[in-house]
């Protein structure tokens, strides 16, 4: 036993040794795939040199000072870089340690916005989806639509939900041919219900993270929401901390929905897990009420903006740039796509399999016709973790997709560097892993 107080107290966790290019190492030398980049984060793989020698370098200069006195070069340098690549006028970034920061430094932005553009405004209220992850503080998670809020409902705001753009369990009943969007009009209903004069913004992840694994939204969804969110004067908060740099096969994933959001949340992919970064990303138009307003934003966190994770930052982001991994996230994900599609279809208990470039996903239910999920007692996707760790490949678990407690589903994101043969590697050991778990399947009490 030691003395961390970890987040599971009773399973037993693997000691890493040491991580290279998409492979992890454990402490009695057993490689593993790391097939979810952590949780979709390690973008660039482990130990790249470009990203170190940015480290030592920055860390030889100064690693930390504090934005509300001082700037330094590795931000500035990052912000312009940002700019550059990000879709609009979505140009002024604002940084902090990490995607709950990064969604809740949103969530404040919204609110003073409209303090700033009219004086006195009673917007502040975030509509968000069900089935959703948008981090684990208490504004982050009172926009949350995932189980993880239950416990913690009384400290939370009382924010309204939509249903989520959830096609293989659409929750209007539709199928692709006869749907008109319904998931989408949903947040017009909502917003009339609140009253459109007390609703700030409404957030979203463009390509479902955690709380669903990789569920992606029909292609006229960002549409229709954006001429909702323009009808009734809302901002359209983009989710991007993990499908953001490079992550679905784009830059950005907004991008291939065609809308330019008003503020874009990023944090994982930004520095690579070489250091904790996110930010907001903010519309020009945004940027100039605060300075043309009261020149200020109420909010900060002792960490954001600091030297060192910036300098990162700047080396992840000219990498993505430089090695064409956005390119490569494209094509090595829609390979990965297709082969785990046909090989893992054919197990009795893969219900779904889906995603968008290297953000891919995989549902698991009892009964592939009605599509009835695992009871959560029973921990499936926990198992099935389990079995695919003993074949060296590590995935992102998660529960209660299907009906808010039970469900299970998990999430592959591999590091952005994979290569078409890796990714032939990691096919062979997840049916290799699927085939055992199988057997293993029969003998529970489901």
């Amino acid at each position: 036993m030691d003395n961390v107080f970890y987040r599971n107290l009773n399973r037993s966790y693997l000691e890493i040794d040491r991580g290279e290019g998409i492979y992890l190492y454990d402490t009695h030398g057993n490689r593993y795939i790391d097939a979810c980049a952590g949780a979709a984060v390690a973008n660039l793989g482990h130990a790249h040199p470009r990203i170190i020698e940015a480290m030592v370098q920055q860390a030889n200069k100064v690693v930390f000072s504090h934005l509300s006195r001082w700037t330094s070069a590795p931000i500035k340098e990052l912000a312009d870089l940002v700019a550059k690549l990000a879709p609009g006028s979505l140009n002024k970034l604002y940084l902090v340690s990490g995607g709950s920061e990064a969604t809740e430094a949103a969530l404040k932005m919204a609110r003073q916005y409209f303090l700033e553009r009219d004086g006195k405004s009673g917007k502040y209220r975030i509509i968000s989806r069900w089935k959703s992850f948008h981090g684990n503080t208490i504004g982050a998670l009172s926009m949350t639509g995932d189980k993880r809020r239950k416990k913690y409902v009384p400290l939370l705001l009382d924010f309204p939900h939509i249903a989520p753009a959830y096609c293989y369990r659409c929750p209007f009943e539709k199928k692709q041919e006869n749907c008109s969007v319904e998931c989408a009009l949903d947040l017009e209903r909502v917003v009339k219900m609140e009253g459109a004069e007390n609703v700030a913004a409404f957030i979203a992840e463009s390509v479902g993270g955690a709380a669903c694994g990789a569920i992606v939204p029909p292609a006229d969804y960002f549409k229709i929401i954006r001429q909702i969110c323009d009808h009734y004067d809302i901002l359209l908060i983009d989710d991007e901390v993990m499908a953001g740099f490079g992550r679905t096969g784009t830059m950005f994933s907004i991008e291939d929905w065609e809308v330019i959001p008003d503020l874009i949340c990023v944090a994982k992919g930004m520095s690579a897990g070489y250091a904790p970064l996110g930010g907001v990303i903010a519309q020009e138009e945004i940027y100039n009420t605060f300075k043309q307003g009261s020149g200020s934003f109420v909010h900060g966190h002792t960490y954001g903006g600091n030297p060192l994770s910036a300098a990162v930052a700047v080396a992840v982001v000219k990498t993505l740039v430089d090695d064409g991994l956005v390119a490569n996230s494209r094509l090595v994900g829609a390979y990965l796509l297709r082969e785990l599609k046909e090989k893992l279809s054919p197990f009795w208990y893969v219900g779904d399999v889906r995603g968008k470039g290297m953000m891919l996903g995989v549902e698991l239910v009892k009964d592939k016709v009605t599509k009835e999920p695992f009871l959560v007692s029973l921990g499936v996707a926990e198992k099935l973790t389990q079995t695919l760790i003993k074949h060296g490949v590590i995935v992102y678990p998660g529960t209660g997709n299907a009906d808010g407690e039970n469900g299970d589903q998990f999430l592959l994101a591999p590091p952005l560097t994979m290569t078409i043969q890796q990714a032939e590697e990691l096919v062979a050991a997840m049916v290799a892993g699927f085939a055992e778990f199988e057997k293993k399947i029969a003998f529970m009490k489901y």
